[in-house]
């Protein structure tokens, strides 16, 4: 089987968030599975240095939206085990900023062209064998950014590969004007709800919800949030109409470049055997001095990794924080965001010198070592599709803390509910006192060593690498195969 894969960012290459893990690690997975997988990204400004790129197989595209011609450049990253193409166009990719957001923070105005540009480029590829030589057999496409793609093919009508949607965030639609479909090349027809209308925006997400032959997400409990009015983000009766063809099927992690024993980042390399304690403490001690907090080792360390936004509950962890603080514990946070949020991180370092430690930004080494230094690990989210640091938690033998939702819910086993097989922490309710509840619990944990020592233990043996998530997505693409190519 030859599988597409087309996302707006895959790890090593170029990250903001977990979608980069999953798009850059499903490849090797499938690859175990008997599926060849290939890449198509866009070329950010810097994105051709960091792989192997083959100039001499450049593919002239034309000018295919009216704003500049593309080409295709095919790629190599013989490390991370990804080959694929960039989708080079320089008027839409190469300027400053970040893949979503210019330098000064704001999206880019012509997201829709550059996105739009990277569906239809997918959709060519997709029917382009005799150009790359590569016969795809499945077009698998991840997040707004690639939602178009089955739009395309919809609109463009004839034969066409299969096709799979993974939605990996409903909150983050694409929803532009309805005014840019002309724009994207697609017909004004499909701004109905039957298409691609979104409360009288148009959406990318809703179009690859809507026109895709089957539709995945990244966790089982998160799929069913989703056909609720609650979770689905007016898009429940939608999901729900589609429910036969929605798979939540849940995400793994890069068990090789998160792995204890063997992480180049840490101080201390350790793994659940004997190296656990010592590892730990050289690891805790270690973040300690780099964060500038008191080095006691016995200070409960709470940490926290990722987006600073109200979907992930920091203000909920700010509202805990004096209680955490009255144990005599520290906190660590790692990350970017919603400026009130930064704002309120940086005031609580300032206000607890020694005892709360805010870095600002992204930083991959060191959220490896924030992951391997903290007792605990704080992932509070008010809903969380899969979630991946809770997950890195419990492989670097960091009990996490989390609220049972989506991922959350299907990784994480409450060590007092489930004493003889719990992972971690957790509780129902989006308030303080439920997070307190679980803080102060875990805490009483972290003070029981033979009964942390288990609950690391358990987490630590849990098998959570991409040979075994990859799995139902081979037996999807299978299915599908089943069935056919066919014609719209």
């Amino acid at each position: 089987m030859r599988i597409l894969l087309v996302a707006s960012e895959a790890f090593p290459i170029v990250k903001t968030g977990g979608l980069a893990d999953v798009v850059g690690a499903l490849p090797r997975g499938l690859a175990a599975h008997g599926v060849t997988a290939r890449l198509l990204l866009p070329a950010y400004r810097g994105t051709a240095e960091r792989v192997a790129v083959d100039r001499t197989g450049s593919i002239a595209l034309g000018d295919l939206l009216g704003v500049g011609h593309a080409s295709l450049l095919p790629f190599e990253h013989a490390d991370a085990g990804l080959r694929g193409w960039l989708l080079e166009c320089p008027a839409l990719f190469d300027r400053p900023g970040g893949p979503y957001l210019d330098e000064r923070g704001h999206d880019h105005h012509d997201n829709h062209l550059r996105f739009g540009l990277l569906s239809r480029t997918a959709a060519l590829l997709a029917t382009m064998e005799g150009l790359t030589g590569f016969a795809v057999d499945v077009v698998h496409s991840h997040d707004w950014q690639a939602g178009l793609v089955s739009a395309y093919f919809e609109a463009f009508g004839g034969r066409r590969p299969s096709t799979v949607f993974t939605a990996h965030n409903l909150h983050f639609a694409g929803r532009f004007d309805a005014s840019v479909l002309p724009e994207v090349g697609l017909p004004a027809s499909m701004q109905r709800v039957v298409g691609v209308e979104l409360w009288g925006s148009m959406s990318f997400l809703k179009a690859g919800l809507f026109f895709a032959d089957r539709i995945t997400t990244v966790s089982p409990t998160y799929a069913r949030e989703i056909q609720t009015e609650a979770g689905g983000e007016g898009l429940h009766g939608l999901l729900h109409t589609r429910r036969e063809a929605l798979s939540g099927i849940l995400n793994g992690i890069d068990d090789q470049a998160w792995n204890p024993a063997r992480d180049a980042a840490l101080a201390q390399t350790y793994d659940a055997g004997d190296s656990l304690l010592a590892g730990k403490a050289a690891c805790k001690a270690d973040l300690q001095r780099q964060l500038g907090l008191d080095l006691t080792p016995a200070a409960p360390m709470v940490g926290m990794v990722g987006r600073l936004t109200g979907q992930k509950g920091v203000d909920l962890l700010l509202s805990a924080l004096p209680q955490l603080l009255s144990t005599g514990g520290q906190l660590a946070v790692l990350g970017s965001g919603e400026p009130a949020l930064q704002l309120a991180l940086h005031s609580a370092a300032a206000h607890h010198p020694g005892r709360v430690a805010f870095v600002q930004g992204y930083d991959e080494a060191l959220s490896h070592r924030l992951i391997a230094g903290v007792d605990l690990l704080a992932v509070p989210s008010r809903f969380e599709p899969c979630g991946l640091t809770q997950m890195y938690a419990q492989r670097y033998g960091t009990p996490p803390i989390v609220r049972r939702t989506g991922g959350l819910a299907d990784t994480v086993l409450d060590a007092d509910a489930h004493p003889d097989a719990g992972t971690g922490f957790s509780f129902e309710a989006p308030s303080t006192d439920s997070l307190l509840d679980a803080l102060m619990r875990a805490v009483s944990c972290y003070r029981d060593r033979p009964r942390l020592q288990a609950v690391q233990r358990r987490a630590m043996s849990l098998t959570r690498g991409w040979t075994k998530a990859a799995k139902p997505y081979a037996e999807l693409y299978r299915d599908l195969l089943g069935v056919g190519s066919r014609t719209v």
